[in-house]
Order: C-alpha cells, then sequence, then structure tokens
C-alpha cells in the first residue's frame, strides 16, 4: 500500500500530467458529474458580497444536507498600525454555528476549523488579483450553519477527517461566489471539487465518487480536494490524503483527475447563480 497525504499550497499551479486518459486505468467506476443543490448570492445586504450553499443530502440520510453562508467585507484600507502592504491582505475565517452539528461546537475555533480556514486561504489567494488594492484588506467569513446529518455517524466511527474535504469543497465554492457577488477582480471563478477511492466490501471493486459522504461507504481509500480555476486550467489548492494500492501507478492521478471535472460542476452552479442574480438586478 502506497500512503499519501499532499497538501498542495502553491498558487497557480499548472497540472499538466493530471488529466491521464481514464481508459488506462478502466478498472474503476466513473461517477457522474455532481453540483450543489441551492446557491443564492446578494442574501446579506450589510456586506460587500455575500452567497449561501445548501448541499444536498444525497438521500442517504432523513436530515437534510450541509448548508454554508459566506460573507465578504472589503477592500477596505488597513489600519495606520498595519505595516504597508503593496497587495491586498486576505484574511479568511471558517466556523462552525455552535447548533451545527448535533454536539454543540464552542464559540472559540478548534485545530479543524482552523486548518479549512487555511486550506480556504490558499485556494483563494491564487485567484485574487491583490496587485490592484494596495494598502487594503479583505475579510472572508465562512459559517457552517448546518453540519449534514449524517456526519455524526463518521464521527462515531472516527472518519471526521474524510468528512472534512467535503466540507472545504462547499467552503471553496460558496466563498468564490461571494467575491463574485463583492465586485473583487479575480483571474477566474474558482471552485471546489471533492472525489475518493472507496470500496465496499473485499469482493467489491473499488470505485472513485464524487462528494463522498463517509457514512455511506464502509471503506475509503482515499479522498481529494481540489480547488480549480476551470478556464486556466490551473489548481490554486490540492489536498490528497489516504492509502492507495502500489499497484494502480496512475491512480492517484485519476483521483485528481475526477476531482477536477467535479469542480466543474460546481463552476456551471456558480455561473447559473450569478447570472440569475444579474438579471433580476
Amino acid at each position: 500500500m502506497m500512503t499519501l497525504r499532499v497538501s498542495l499550497r502553491s498558487t497557480r499551479q499548472r497540472m499538466t500530467g493530471v488529466f491521464v486518459s481514464l481508459a488506462v486505468t478502466s478498472s474503476f467506476k466513473i461517477p457522474p458529474l455532481t453540483t450543489p443543490g441551492d446557491l443564492k448570492t446578494g442574501v446579506t445586504p450589510s456586506a460587500s458580497g455575500s452567497a449561501y450553499l445548501e448541499l444536498d443530502s444525497l438521500g442517504l440520510s432523513e436530515g437534510s444536507g450541509m448548508k454554508l453562508a459566506c460573507t465578504v467585507h472589503g477592500p477596505r484600507s488597513l489600519p495606520r498600525s498595519a505595516p504597508f502592504s503593496p497587495h491586498m491582505v486576505l484574511s479568511t475565517h471558517v466556523k462552525y454555528a455552535p447548533f451545527a452539528t448535533r454536539q454543540r461546537r464552542g464559540f472559540l475555533r478548534d485545530s479543524s476549523e482552523r486548518d479549512l480556514s487555511m486550506h480556504l486561504e490558499t485556494a483563494l489567494r491564487g485567484v485574487l488579483i491583490a496587485d490592484r488594492w494596495p494598502k487594503s484588506g479583505v475579510d472572508v467569513i465562512v459559517t457552517i450553519i448546518e453540519g449534514d446529518q449524517a456526519r455524526q455517524t463518521s464521527i462515531e466511527q472516527g472518519r471526521e477527517e474524510w468528512d472534512m474535504m467535503s466540507v472545504l469543497g462547499g467552503c471553496i465554492t460558496v466563498a468564490a461566489a461571494a467575491l463574485a457577488d463583492a465586485g473583487i477582480d479575480t483571474v477566474d471563478t474558482v471552485s471546489g471539487g471533492v472525489a475518493a477511492l472507496v470500496s465496499g466490501s473485499d469482493n467489491e471493486q473499488a470505485s472513485v465518487v464524487l462528494r463522498s459522504l463517509p457514512a455511506a461507504h464502509e471503506k475509503i481509500l482515499a479522498a481529494c480536494c481540489i480547488a480549480y480555476l476551470p478556464l486556466r486550467e490551473e489548481i490554486t489548492n490540492m489536498w490528497l490524503k489516504g492509502c492507495l494500492p502500489s499497484s494502480e501507478t496512475g491512480t492517484h492521478r485519476e483521483l485528481v483527475a475526477q476531482a477536477i471535472q467535479a469542480s466543474k460542476g460546481t463552476h456551471q452552479a456558480i455561473l447559473a447563480s450569478l447570472n440569475q442574480s444579474l438579471a433580476s438586478s
């Protein structure tokens, strides 16, 4: 088994070798594209830009899916006490609402929320044209209003780390829509996509699924979360972890390629939401 734990934090990384032919690794099932359940912009009038994202529960739980809200404040001038910066200073903040999950969350951020904030900042930093706002700052605040009802099952099974990737994909998508609603110039519209390599039983063939839910699969071999720029064909953040069979040398490339396909599906949902917002204004 080959153990992978990769976090790509270099912006605008060209992924030429990722787009491999899927016919080479035909032993894996390729799922169709998935899109968010509901995405709206302009939900918070007091903010410079805002967005609301609701993900479907995939029919695997009786409760509703995950709900996220994002507000963008800025660009605005930095305090006089702050050091000079020729670029816009980006600040990201991801926090679960205290009532978002069955187990009540604290008001202070834990390690998982800080990790989500760090990955979100990396994903957005490669998108913003920061040179146009010197001595300015922008705050991106993502609040997870409601977690997926199946998340509690993942916690009980000790597989909460896999669920974080789905949360990060939603954070990237809702933040991209909020930045566009704020009118902040970007090189492209970033979108988040998640793919996982799962296996049911010992005799069952491994398959690649999009927007994996840990409670729905017996075993997750690996997972990948991508922040992707479709028009530029670039990746601003990649989070890949898990154990892959050493016999399948191209499995990690196929997993990344499927995460990119998932991000392209969410990108279409972002464009549809923005076009609808422009038509109604």
